[in-house]
């Protein structure tokens, strides 16, 4: 039994409501309409474009995932400056008695015995065993899948706020729906009550009238609630303290891609964010492999200095020594460290190679997934339109015959009924074509 029939037998039930007596009708408080509750509250309101830019600034995913990119860089800035000649120079200066005592025959001497020196030193790694090169190639890669990670967070977050801005959109569809029905129920409730005054209809289609009523109410109730909270999750995506309203966007015909789906497909998988980023990280922790085997090779090392000493405070004078230095080390043993820092390696980059070819096959799927919801909307869009200008129609014939007297108030009802659900699923079926859009986008960090 429909909600309906069971909202109506209930009604018919109810003590003092027999078919043969008049209930005084409850005064009708309809809720107040949400622009108006807006308009009180000065709820700010934005367009997509402007959502998009203040989400980006807001995000910290996003903020986090530039860090990174400004560290990457620093880091390989630092991996090349390993190539260059470490430079650094020292002075320094004590002051002492003039009389010393010498502590063998305790005679008393006099004498300056301030120092002043200062001196400059150099030095340059001939030999690395390699490690300079693995790891320059190591930090690039970094600050690739850095970027790459960049990329992804910020489709995320563009994908977030599109889809929190769709659905205060379609929650605004779904209470203009309900307002239509609220007007059409008045009216229903209204003709109804003259009929049964002329004595052309019974109590029971001003009680089915008065629950058709209460129903849209409650649907318009529910509306608001949903852009309420949608409201309320906007703002937050985009760095507003309270809720913030999504300016209407232009639902013209459908826009087709640019490229077929299998050509999608390919470019998707090979040059989605998260790929670029699982590719970099590979590479990366390859390379680390490298930086770990440098360490059995030998270091050489070139140094050199220039000193300066006198023991007066003036730049002439004293004396002057230099030294040039060249050194080669190896650790013959250092306790398996080196052991285990390659093993250490090959083991992320074993994992990195398994992460790379579960992300290809998540995005492949991914893709997959979103192209479907795409043309599922499509397809209800087009059987959504044609079901509203069906249930209009059909309306309107309704609404004459019970003008006529000839159909009743249920299969009016039914009608009406017809028309909710069918606008209902255009609204729904529009905005879930555009999230579905929204979702492949982000996948492919460009827009489609």
């Amino acid at each position: 039994m429909s909600a309906l029939a069971l909202g109506f037998l209930g009604l018919v039930a109810a003590p003092g409501m027999g078919l043969a007596q008049t209930p005084e009708r409850p005064a009708e408080q309809p809720p107040v309409p949400p622009a108006e509750l807006r308009a009180m509250r000065a709820v700010p309101s934005v367009s997509l474009e402007e959502a998009i830019a203040r989400a980006l600034k807001t995000n910290p995913q996003v903020a986090q995932a530039a860090g990174t990119v400004t560290t990457s860089e620093a880091a390989e800035r630092s991996a090349f400056g390993a190539y260059l000649p470490t430079l650094s120079a020292n002075a320094s200066g004590s002051l002492a008695s003039s009389e010393r005592v010498d502590p063998e025959t305790g005679a008393v001497s006099s004498g300056s015995s301030d120092t002043y020196s200062a001196g400059l030193s150099a030095g340059w790694d001939v030999f690395t065993g390699g490690q300079r090169s693995a790891t320059r190639k190591q930090t690039r890669a970094q600050s690739n899948a850095a970027e790459a990670q960049l990329t992804a967070q910020q489709s995320t977050a563009v994908f977030d706020v599109e889809r929190s801005f769709y659905e205060v959109l379609r929650a605004a569809g779904l209470e203009d729906v309900a307002r239509s029905r609220i007007e059409r129920a008045k009216q229903n409730a209204e003709a109804a009550e003259r009929r049964l005054a002329v004595g052309s209809a019974t109590r029971s289609d001003v009680l089915r009238a008065q629950l058709d009523l209460t129903t849209a109410r409650e649907s318009l109730l529910t509306a608001q609630t949903q852009r309420s909270t949608a409201s309320l999750a906007l703002g937050r995506l985009i760095g507003e303290d309270g809720p913030v309203d999504a300016k209407p966007v232009d639902d013209s015909a459908l826009k087709p891609l640019a490229l077929t789906e299998e050509a999608l497909v390919t470019e998707i998988v090979a040059r989605a964010p998260s790929v670029l980023a699982a590719e970099a990280n590979l590479r990366a922790n390859e390379a680390g492999v490298g930086v770990a085997k440098s360490n059995y090779l030998p270091t050489v090392q070139l140094s050199a200095g220039y000193d300066w000493f006198n023991q007066d405070l003036a730049v002439t004078g004293g004396r002057t020594s230099w030294s040039v230095r060249l050194g080669l080390s190896y650790p013959i043993f250092d306790g398996f460290l080196r052991e285990e820092r390659v093993v250490r390696a090959r083991t992320a980059a074993s994992v990195s190679q398994t992460q790379l070819a579960d992300t290809r096959r998540s995005v492949q799927s991914g893709v997959g997934q979103s192209l479907g919801q795409l043309r599922l909307a499509e397809e209800r869009i087009t059987l959504a339109e044609q079901s509203v200008q069906v249930a209009r129609e059909d309306l309107k014939v309704q609404e004459e015959r019970y003008r006529l007297g000839a159909t009743t108030i249920l299969e009016l009802l039914t009608s009406q009924e017809n028309v909710v659900t069918a606008e209902t699923n255009l609204v729904s079926s529009r905005f879930d074509y555009r999230i579905a859009r929204a979702e492949l986008s982000a996948l492919a960090g460009r827009s489609l």
